[in-house]
């Protein structure tokens, strides 16, 4: 069962990013400003409003299990972040999933790794929790390389319709049974918003 505080995390030092070193730490509440500035420079126009809310109200999110939020920590600033909440998944099956949603980094401190380390760091932290999927709605091309595939989430509808339907992902963390029928998946309050699928 994951538990229902996600313990402390040793801070993870990550290889590629300039001269000093770069910690991943668990983003608070407290954070809020830096993350939402991150989401802010990372996104296009069309779209940072509501990433930034979106990672927002992750950080405020009460659930059980929590949301794991972690921020890339640099020279005093944070200069990336991403969030893990739990779903609930319709299968009959005692399946422990969550979803990766969003991720952002500072376009100066882009192609040095870093998002790679946060999605890494957090997909350990989950499979430690006992956690067996993981979900991602995101580009193929960037999150094949974690594992995500599209026959893993076939199983699994998403909450809304999507969009770009080739987006919908998932990694296995630890062995499971695969549903017999289609599993619908609930999210999180937070991510209840079809602008976002």
């Amino acid at each position: 069962m994951v538990p229902e505080t996600i313990p402390a995390l040793s801070t993870a030092r990550v290889r590629r990013c300039r001269c000093r070193t770069m910690h991943i730490i668990t983003a608070a509440h407290l954070d809020k400003d830096a993350v939402r500035s991150v989401h802010l420079c990372a996104f296009p126009e069309n779209e940072r409003d509501i990433v930034a809310r979106l990672a927002l109200d992750l950080l405020a999110e009460t659930t059980g299990p929590p949301v794991l939020s972690l921020a890339a920590h640099y020279d005093g600033t944070i200069i990336g972040h991403i969030a893990f909440s739990p779903v609930k998944i319709d299968s009959g099956e005692d399946l422990r999933g969550y979803i990766l949603a969003p991720l952002g980094v500072r376009p100066e401190q882009q192609k040095h790794g870093i998002g790679s380390q946060l999605v890494q760091h957090g997909m350990r932290v989950l499979a430690g929790n006992g956690v067996h999927i993981l979900f991602v709605y995101g580009d193929p091309a960037y999150y094949s390389r974690f594992g995500f595939n599209a026959e893993t989430a076939a199983p699994f509808t998403a909450p809304y319709t999507l969009h770009y339907p080739f987006g919908w992902q998932a990694a296995v963390l630890n062995e499971h049974e695969t549903p017999r029928s289609p599993a619908t998946i609930t999210c999180v309050h937070a991510l209840c918003d079809q602008k976002l699928w």
